[in-house]
């Protein structure tokens, strides 16, 4: 067998496929479908302070080879989490990641300290995708002062892997790469959506109630993984590949291209089974090149 072992700050994976936050609930909705403990890791719902509601509806869109979302981080807030929710998902064999938001750094700072404390997640994501309010509304990853401030305010308070998950609504990523690792994150995730829109012709309005949202699946791809080919050049931190991964090949890709690890989103409202079907086909692929892990393939492209 292959080793599919990776490590992301000191996490250890027993293989590098995670499923992305806001595509796998919190875990225990898809226990019929997966078996949890054959990936590396879940990233949980975007989990705030507060209990938020989200956006009206109508929040999601099919696109041409993708799809829209404007769910806007709707969860029952960190109380409801660490009573409800962290007791059932506290046993996995997994490694169980809480993807985090705030509205000002006040609120990141908080909730990462809340998150320090339960000893069964070794690592959150940190979603620097959301709007300052403090800032009349500037998303935090799209302004290098700000999401250095950040990141910075996060690593103070949180003592295991933090992982910076980057926007690509920007012109540089490998500036934000740049900052999250001189301000101590442990690795990076990229991409999040991309900012789109769609429009139903009939109705001669927006499919989505907030007119734009974020846009996944395999139409984003492309972009995705040319900007994890350029973050992996840039940082020495390990990048974690986001982006219409639907099947082996696409994580293979993505690998290649200079990720130690992926996580797979949209594919899973698909066919829920595709991160664990990923697994075995890198696992496969491995063995059918004559390789012994999946380190020999990571990042083939720039060596």
């Amino acid at each position: 067998m292959a080793d599919l072992n990776v490590k992301i700050g000191s996490m250890i994976m027993k293989n590098p496929v995670m499923t992305a936050s806001g595509t796998f609930g919190y875990g225990p909705e898809l226990e019929d479908f997966i078996d949890i403990s054959t990936l590396g890791g879940i990233i949980v719902k975007g989990t705030t302070l507060e209990h938020r509601e989200g956006n009206p509806y109508p929040r999601m869109a099919e696109t041409p080879s993708g799809m829209l979302n404007a769910v806007g981080l709707q969860n029952k807030g960190i109380d409801y989490f660490e009573n409800h929710i962290y007791p059932r998902i506290r046993g996995y064999n997994t490694n169980v990641i809480v993807n985090v938001n705030g509205s000002t750094i006040e609120d990141y700072v908080k909730l990462s300290e809340r998150i320090n404390l339960l000893e069964s997640i070794p690592a959150i994501e940190l979603n620097i995708s959301c709007p300052n309010v403090k800032m009349g509304g500037m998303v935090f990853g799209t302004n290098p002062a700000s999401a250095r401030e950040v990141i910075a305010a996060v690593r103070r308070v949180y003592s295991k892997t933090l992982i910076v998950k980057l926007s690509p609504n920007v012109t540089d990523i490998t500036e934000f790469a740049r900052i999250s690792e001189g301000e101590g994150a442990d690795s990076v995730s990229l991409i999040n959506t991309l900012l789109g829109m769609a429009v139903d012709v009939n109705t001669m309005k927006p499919k989505l109630s907030t007119v734009t949202g974020g846009l996944s699946g395999p139409a984003v791809k492309p972009v995705a993984l040319r900007m994890v080919w350029q973050v992996a050049r840039a940082v020495k931190i390990p990048v974690i590949g986001i982006g219409g991964i639907m099947n082996t090949d696409d994580a293979l890709e993505f690998i290649m291209a200079g990720a130690t690890a992926v996580q797979v989103g949209t594919a899973s409202f698909i066919e829920p089974r595709t991160a664990e079907m990923v697994v075995t086909g890198i696992a496969d692929f491995l063995v059918r090149k004559g390789l012994s892990g999946v380190s020999e393939i990571t990042g083939i492209l720039n060596r």
